[in-house]
């Protein structure tokens, strides 16, 4: 089998996501700078995650793509109907893609950090077999 022949199609991205990225990876809130200090460097479970991944028009907080799984944090502002309506509706656009995405508020990452770190152990396990990729292999040691 080729390299990259089990990545999946990128889907385009245009200059203002592209824009939209680059200024939320310098711009993090408090938890997700204490959420990333815990996912960065394969430190959970072997897993690679991405921060602030661009799919399609929507950006992402976290992502891994080895096990096909969305991390979202939450501020006060996700509490309104509107939005809530719109954070669900994208939820299930990236569920087409196979995407599952698990939102966590920002005060429950600042205050309860081992428990979410808990559910995304618990999310990674119930998924072993859904990825063709070993998760504790790096893009070069699996080509």
């Amino acid at each position: 089998m080729e390299p990259g022949a089990n990545r999946r199609k990128k889907l385009p991205m245009s200059h203002e996501v592209l824009a939209r990225v680059r200024g939320l990876r310098r711009e993090q809130t408090d938890a997700e700078r204490r959420l990333w200090a815990h996912l960065r460097a394969r430190q959970l479970g072997g897993f690679k995650f991405r921060r602030q991944h661009p799919v399609g028009e929507f950006v992402l907080d976290f992502f891994c793509d080895e096990a096909l799984l969305g991390i979202e944090l939450d501020g006060g502002q996700h509490a309104e109907e509107d939005r809530q309506r719109y954070d669900l509706e994208r939820s299930e656009w990236l569920a087409k893609l196979g995407i599952r995405v698990l939102r966590f508020w920002n005060h429950e990452v600042l205050r309860n950090t081992e428990g979410v770190l808990e559910r995304l152990r618990q999310e990674l396990a119930a998924r072993p077999g859904e990825s063709p990729l070993t998760p504790a292999l790096s893009r070069r040691e699996r080509g």
